[in-house]
Formats: C-alpha cells, structure tokens, sequence
C-alpha cells in the first residue's frame, strides 16, 4: 500500500501509535508524506497568519508529494544541536515528571477528522489534575535562548514565535486541552510555560493544512500522468 492509500485507509479520527520509538525507521515510516506539527512553521507564517509562499515551503511540498509516490523517507543527517537535543529531551522529560506531573510516551499520532491526515510527534502525554489532557514539547536551547525566553516570556505567558505553529497544531491532532512548552538548557533552571489552544491559529492552520494538501494531491496526479 503506498502513502497515498495509506493515508485514505486510515478514516478513523485520532490515531495514536503507543509502540513507536521517535528517530526509527518505523517512525519515519508512519510519518511518510504527511503534514506534520513541526513542519506546519513551514506552511504558515506566525505573525499574519498567511500561507507562506518561499522556497522552503515549495521544497517541502514537493518533498512530500515525493514520499507519497515512492513510500520512502530519505535518511537525514543528525546534527549535534539533534544529538543535544535528543539527550536534553530526556533529561527534561524525567524532570518534568519529578516536579510537575507523570508523562506518558508515545510514538507518533495521526488525526483526519478534517478530510485530510495531520501528523504530530508528542515528547509525551500527561493526564491533568482535573481529568484534561495534556501533553509536553521539550525545546533543547543554546544558554542565550534559554535566558531570552525566560525574560521575554516566562511572566507572559507566551512562548517563543517559531514553537507556536507546531504547539497549536499538536494540540489540534492530539486533541489536547493545554501542551507545557518546556525550555531546558543544561545549565540554567528548566522553563515550563503552558500553551493554551487558540481558535484564530487553528482555524488558520486547518485552512493552510487544507490547501497544502490540494497542492501535494496536485503534483502528484500530474506526476502521475506524466510518467505513465
């Protein structure tokens, strides 16, 4: 069954992948031509709310439509700032569930309740006081952006502008009721600030997902046609 099926077979609503480990060749696999909560930052921009039109969307695209055609994920390359980060998510995660609350992992989670499959990898799932459900994304942060966000956004309550398309989003698929944004540096205090669901930025995330995928679907059918 290629992505294209894959994704039609899938009408279920939410989906979540318990047995997966993030970084494996299964996980890539589950993720093959989907729009996923980190690469929405991609397809919209956070400050208008507009659908971006650069070249790293249209890459994106493409890369996308691509899997969808061969069912394979490229191997990509894993930087040290990833390597940090995977060691700082562990780090942050057993800390978390020290100080604020039990998480819970999963692999991956898939949502298609719109007509179309959004994509979102949890650093973890958290079951609230009240009986809400919540979740946490672990941000590994160079000791200047640690500083930075704990003065212009611990009090605030805001998070930094490049984690916002991806918390909405994981939010939206994994139908949770808050996502703690965690920003952990090894040498400075863990920063821990809890992310809302805001109606405005979904709504206009659903409408960009919505025409990034009548875009994907597009290239593939000419693909298609041209190759036969």
């Amino acid at each position: 069954m290629n992505a294209v099926s894959r994704i039609v077979a899938e009408t279920t609503g939410i989906k979540i992948h318990h047995n997966l480990e993030q970084g494996t060749p299964e996980w890539l696999q589950a993720r093959c031509g989907l729009l996923t909560a980190s690469e929405m930052k991609l397809v919209l921009t956070e400050k208008t709310l507009k659908l971006c039109a650069n070249d790293k969307i249209k890459a994106h695209i493409y890369e996308l439509a691509a899997q969808r055609i061969t069912n394979f994920v490229e191997p990509m390359h894993q930087s040290f700032d990833m390597i940090r980060g995977q060691a700082d998510e562990l780090e942050a995660r057993a800390l978390y569930s020290e100080r604020v609350a039990p998480v819970r992992e999963v692999g991956f989670i898939t949502n298609d309740r719109w007509g179309f499959t959004l994509g979102y990898s949890p650093d973890g799932l958290v079951d609230g006081d009240n009986g809400d459900a919540g979740g946490i994304e672990c941000k590994s942060r160079k000791q200047k952006f640690q500083v930075q966000t704990v003065v212009e956004h611990q009090l605030s309550g805001g998070i930094p502008g490049e984690f916002v398309m991806q918390h909405q989003t994981g939010i939206l698929v994994a139908e949770l009721d808050w996502l703690d944004f965690i920003s952990f540096s090894e040498k400075l205090p863990m920063s821990v600030i809890r992310v809302w669901p805001d109606d405005k930025i979904q709504a206009a995330i659903l409408e960009a997902a919505e025409m990034t995928e009548a875009k994907i679907a597009e290239i593939v059918k000419i693909y298609q046609e041209a190759t036969q």
